[in-house]
């Protein structure tokens, strides 16, 4: 009965955690706007409205020569190709690093080189250019009124904070909200990597969303993503809960682990991270047909560009925001198809039979008369090829529906990576470790110590060493303050912005006046624990183990497994190697005077060291209770 129970349980939890982290499209519709059923797609060149997106430029001084380059034929060329009626550009326009990649800081000749770019490109005259910040446009700036922030000075929109622009068309109004949530004052690396948004920020965006409601749909766009934003109740999320879509960047496909991460909303709100064109090149195209809203993620110079808007996909549609009724009413499909030659053929496919050849209506648009009545009834896949007059092929597809009930689901780990709120879980997950440790270390302190009848097996011998090592106060006041410490104590002081000492805490970051939350610092917070306080305090036992069986440093390698005892040194020797390198990135990131006053890095090399000499020289008065019960018990 109690497999059965906690089989039940175990389900229960996976199907809880399926539904929340992986929600399917077409959403119910919650407090939509009134969507009538016409106009509808037809063979007409009108209702369409499409917009390019690039993220995580990182235009750098001292890596990839080809990155600026390439932007400035992507501004130059593909722009001119794609004719978007505007681009977002969300964070992360200049690098900010150092040579060696450890140190941060404006490079103002980063900025001459993305300002030139957009000059020599002249895509400010072509199209509307909207550039935001992301957390590598604000590292190492004291304030915006710096003379450091080079975004009020080279970048196209020059205005800090969140806005609301708003993009008039014949057919209607379209909004689009940027989210700010960049650090100010702006640390240098790696603490301004979640994005803080306050309740005076929090307000103004709840204006602007409530402004927004006028327009035929809403687009917020901003650098992190909202699993990475940390916001007073009630939460980004439910601040933008009235938004087709929100746009983002900031993850770089996460090292190429996720090249598509995408998720939506319990809400019905998508969010689409896109990658990176730092090192990726990636752009994306998103386009409103008749207030459908479809996207596509491409690669730089890969043509053709093919972009069905109708049908729509299924997983991304939400009848919360869209009137899907319109594929219904829909008297032709319709695609737009990009390409620097001519395109020769646009082929139609649907459920893998050849429906006909798309023809031009005007400029990028392709339309083919369908009847939506003969798929009104489940899933059906489109498949649409394009070929140019060069000779290249692209297809795209997707699957689509008529009938809102039916359910896709978006990708699991994606959905647990953009609807976390990441801060919260390491925040807990920290507090839990810690508690672990400490409740370990008092527990067996205040345990009366077992007598050893017979001889003793690992699990004896684990608990055998936890005991000795709490009852001898040397170790036991080191590593419980130590514990202690990582909670509470200032991990080290420095220059967080040059010119400008600051304190890190686990809680966060004191700096120029301002307290920055704890996000990051939760996260770092948990590598000490599980990287170095914990195997500290379980290599220490081990080390009093042997000392308790009657052994010095030099004797125990002839008495123990020599394999063992080099595993356990050697893995004990690489996790000290990690906190003296973690020392030189403090220095190399946060200057000399964070090297001298870090308790948690420098400080604590000098402490592990005492203390690991301390088990071996440790006199042997002190252990001899524990030798001769380990002794008698070896007997047994």
């Amino acid at each position: 009965m109690l497999k059965l129970a906690a089989g039940l349980l175990t389900a229960a939890a996976v199907a809880l955690l399926l539904d929340w982290y992986a929600p399917s499209g077409a959403a119910p519709p919650v407090g939509q706007r009134l969507r009538a059923p016409q106009p509808a797609p037809g063979a007409e060149a009108a209702n369409l409205l499409w917009v390019v997106q690039v993220s995580d430029i990182h235009i750098s001084r001292f890596r990839d020569p080809k990155r600026a380059p390439d932007l400035e034929k992507f501004c130059s060329e593909t722009i001119d190709i794609i004719q978007p009626a505007l681009v977002l550009a969300t964070g992360d326009l200049t690098d900010a690093k150092t040579r060696d990649k450890l140190g941060s800081e404006q490079v103002e000749a980063e900025w001459k080189t993305y300002r030139s770019i957009l000059k020599r490109s002249k895509v400010m005259e072509k199209t509307k250019w909207i550039d935001i910040k992301g957390n590598h446009d604000s590292f190492n700036i004291p304030h915006l009124d710096s003379a450091q922030n080079y975004y009020r000075k080279y970048s196209s929109w020059r205005k800090d904070g969140s806005f609301h622009y708003i993009h008039t068309t014949p057919f209607g109004n379209y909004s689009f909200i940027c989210v700010d949530a960049t650090l100010s004052p702006g640390p240098k690396r790696p603490f301004n990597f979640f994005g803080i948004l306050n309740m005076n920020q929090m307000k103004e965006l709840s204006v602007m969303a409530t402004e927004s409601l006028h327009s035929n749909h809403t687009i917020w766009f901003g650098h992190f993503p909202t699993s990475v934003i940390i916001s007073p109740a009630p939460g980004i999320r439910t601040l933008m809960s009235s938004a087709t879509a929100y746009l983002c960047g900031h993850l770089h496909t996460l090292g190429g682990l996720m090249p598509v991460l995408h998720s939506q909303h319990r809400g019905g709100t998508l969010e689409l991270e896109l990658g990176d064109w730092m090192d990726n090149r990636r752009y994306r195209i998103l386009a409103f047909d008749h207030d459908l809203f479809s996207f596509v993620d491409l690669n730089f110079e890969e043509w053709p560009v093919v972009l069905i808007t109708n049908p729509k996909s299924f997983l991304y549609s939400s009848s919360a925001h869209e009137p899907l009724v319109k594929i219904l009413h829909s008297t032709h499909i319709r695609i737009l198809a990009f390409s620097p030659s001519a395109i020769i053929s646009v082929k139609v496919y649907i459920d893998g039979a050849h429906l006909g050849n798309a023809h031009q209506v005007s400029g990028p648009l392709y339309v083919l008369r369908w009847s939506p009545q003969n798929y009104s009834e489940g899933f059906h896949h489109i498949d649409v090829t394009v070929q140019d007059a060069a000779g290249r092929i692209s297809t795209r597809g997707h699957k689509f529906a008529m009938e809102e009930n039916l359910s896709l689901r978006f990708g699991f780990l994606q959905s647990v990576i953009l609807l976390t709120d990441h801060y919260v879980l390491a925040r807990v997950l920290f507090g839990l470790i810690v508690l672990i440790q400490v409740a370990l270390l008092v527990i067996f302190r205040y345990l009366q110590k077992p007598a050893l009848k017979e001889k003793p097996g690992l699990l004896t011998l684990t608990s055998y060493s936890l005991h000795v090592f709490s009852k001898t106060n040397t170790f036991y006041y080191s590593i419980l303050v130590l514990n202690l410490y990582t909670v509470l104590g200032p991990w080290f002081v420095g220059e967080l912005i040059d010119g400008h000492v600051g304190a890190c805490f686990s809680f966060g970051v004191f700096v120029g006046g301002s307290f920055l939350q704890g996000s990051l610092t939760f996260a770092v917070g948990i590598l000490q624990m599980l990287f170095f306080n914990l195997p500290l305090m379980a290599y220490l036992c081990w080390c009093l183990l042997q000392r308790c069986q009657g052994h010095s440093f030099r004797s125990h390698i002839r008495h123990v497994r020599r394999l063992t005892a080099v595993l356990v040194h050697l893995a004990m020797t690489l996790l000290l190697a990690w906190q003296v390198y973690s020392c030189y990135f403090l220095q190399r990131t946060y200057g000399t005077l964070a090297f001298f006053l870090s308790p948690m890095r420098t400080w604590l090399v000098v402490l592990a060291s005492a203390l690991i000499y301390k088990t071996w020289t440790l006199k042997s008065s002190a252990l001899r209770t524990y030798r001769v019960e380990m002794k008698n018990s070896q007997s047994f």
